[in-house]
Parts: C-alpha cells; structure tokens; sequence
C-alpha cells in the first residue's frame, strides 16, 4: 500500500494480536483485543519505532549521516531514536529540553546507553526547541554533517497506515469482524495514520480516541491538519469524511498531560492482573481505562468487536510513584 515510500525495517514482523479472554469477561464484553505495540525488539518497542521506519527510511535515501532528535528526558521518541540509531550505525544527536529534574529518567539512561550524544537545550517551550533544533541541524550541515531531524508528522503517520493495513490483515485470519479501534489521543500522527489507512482500506473502524493530552477541539485540528497532508502525499482523496467516525473522549483526561487518575492507576493494577499486561500513566493506563469506560457506557456495543493499541512506553514504570499503589485499587474478582 505504501511501496513508493522509502522505509527502513525495524521490525521483524506484525506486531501480536490477542484477545483478553479475562478482561473481556470482566468488562462483560466477549470480544476485547489488544494490538501488542509495546511487544517490539527494538529497546522496549512501542508506537514510535512505526514512525521511525519512514523517517529513517528518508534519512537513508537522502544519505544522511546524522539523526537529530529534540524531546524532554521522558521521550518514548527519543529513546527509540536513538536505540534505531544504533542498530543502523548511524550518529544520533539529542537535543534534551527541559527540567533537570527529568535527568534520571528511564528513557534518558537507555538513551545515554544507546550511545547518543547529548545536548541540552535548557528549559525551553515547545516552540523555543524546534526552533533551536533546526538551527542545530543547519549548523551541523554548514560544517560538512549531513543530519536528518527526525519527527515530521507527516512520513511519520505513514506507519501507522501501515499498521492499519497489518491489523486488517491479522482481523480477518482471526476471523475477526473489527469494528472498534481505542487509541490514546495525543499529538495526532498515529491517530491520523490509522484513520487514513482505515478510510484507504475502506474498513468499517469507528475511532474512540482517548485524550491524554489536548482539548478535543485542538486533538481534532492536529489530526485533520496531518490527515489533510498525508492525502496529499500519499495521493488519497477520501470518499467520504474520515472524522466522522472519530470521537474524542475527554473523560480520562484528569488533571492533565502526564497526571495519573484513580481510574488509570485501578486500570494499570487491573489489566497486569487479569492480561499480565503493563501499562504506563502518560498514555497507555488512560486509554485502558477509556476502554472500560466505552463499554461501560455502551459506546462500543456488546455484538461488535473491539481492539485497543498498546502503544508502549513501558520504561517509564520504572521511577517512583509513576503507578500509584495497589490498595487504590477494586479487587479484580
């Protein structure tokens, strides 16, 4: 589906498919799935190795010699960068902004073992850092380097269309009649990947989108501001609204970005005791939970099938008082 874009392969294979027999009976809801994002080789795996293989498949093609990545300690996307890095032989560069206090942070040490060489760009907004980023890459070209910044949304979500194209395909080995997707809503490249390679395939995927991170009204530009510019690369004219079977759900949202709820925490606990699956409190406990709550709510009907996606991030459960304690949680029966 997307053999005209470079990509390099970072992953061995799809990624597991599994029905969570327990979870499901315990939501009282038989046909629960999970897309095991968070199972990759590549240093704890997670939703960003997707992304990296068009990004570094286009710093491949172009010859590049240097990856330059901009985050705060705590990046997922950081940490796999570099660990891609790594695999292929290439230099990586990262460009850390933000508190000190983030220092020693699990994905800053795998970072640092993955041997990428570290810059700090001080306590700085959003804004301030990709500014300083590119301003990083020009000077690194005017002294003869030939560095890539890695994280344009765009080729990004092209691996997410990939891995919509993938779980159609593990669906209907499965004998599966997918008709419910749950993802974390966040900065909109996976979502608008999924959506576009769903409205590519024309599947019947409605889109519950768990927001961790933005209002609904500012989630929904980011996506359609990508959507519309992976139609245009990707040549796609859409028959029909993709956002129209999206919803935002904005009932996990809690306190804020990075802040765990008592449902997430209870959903962390919950789904390691019933799926043996771990879940981290930025992303991926916040949309278990959002799962629990659709179902719940019945807007994710008993008859029609559900998959939600872990997307990873495991290594931020290792630093205190990221998972809440075990006695805030219901017994799990």
């Amino acid at each position: 589906m997307l053999s005209s874009f470079p990509r390099a392969s970072l992953l061995p294979g799809p990624t597991p498919l599994e029905h969570m027999v327990r979870a499901s009976l315990h939501a009282g809801h038989p046909q629960l799935w999970v897309k095991r994002d968070d199972c990759m080789p590549l240093a704890f795996g997670g939703n960003k190795v997707r992304n990296l293989e068009f990004w570094l498949g286009q710093a491949l093609e172009r010859d590049c010699d240097l990856l330059v990545i901009a985050g705060a300690a705590a990046s997922n996307q950081v940490r796999l960068t570099a660990a891609a890095a790594a695999r292929l032989g290439l230099e990586c560069l990262v460009l850390y902004a933000g508190p000190d206090s983030s220092l020693t942070h699990s994905n800053r040490l795998l970072t640092e073992m993955m041997g990428a060489r570290i810059q700090s760009l001080g306590n700085v907004d959003e804004a301030d850092r990709e500014k300083l980023a590119r301003q990083v890459v020009a000077d690194q070209a005017a002294v003869g380097r030939r560095p890539y910044l890695v994280g344009d949304p765009v080729v990004g979500a092209l691996g997410y269309v990939r891995a919509a194209q993938e779980l159609h395909e593990q669906a209907g080995a499965a004998g599966l009649d997918l008709r419910h997707i749950i993802l974390p809503g966040s900065m909109g490249i996976t979502e608008a990947g999924m959506i576009l390679g769903a409205a590519m395939l024309d599947l019947p995927w409605a889109f519950h989108l768990i927001s961790v991170e933005y209002e609904a009204a500012d989630l929904e530009v980011r996506i359609k501001t990508i959507l519309a510019s992976l139609c245009r690369l990707t040549e796609f004219s859409p028959m029909h609204d993709m956002l129209g079977r999206v919803r935002i759900h904005m009932d996990q949202l809690g306190a804020g970005y990075g802040r765990p709820t008592k449902a997430s925490m209870q959903a962390s606990y919950l789904f390691a005791q019933l799926e043996a699956l771990v879940l981290e409190q930025t992303y991926v406990a916040k949309t278990f939970s959002g799962l629990l709550s659709c179902v719940a709510r019945g807007d994710i009907p008993g008859d029609e099938a559900a998959c939600i996606v872990h997307t990873g991030g495991t290594p931020a459960i290792f630093g205190p008082g990221v998972a809440g304690s075990p006695e805030s949680v219901s017994p799990t029966g």
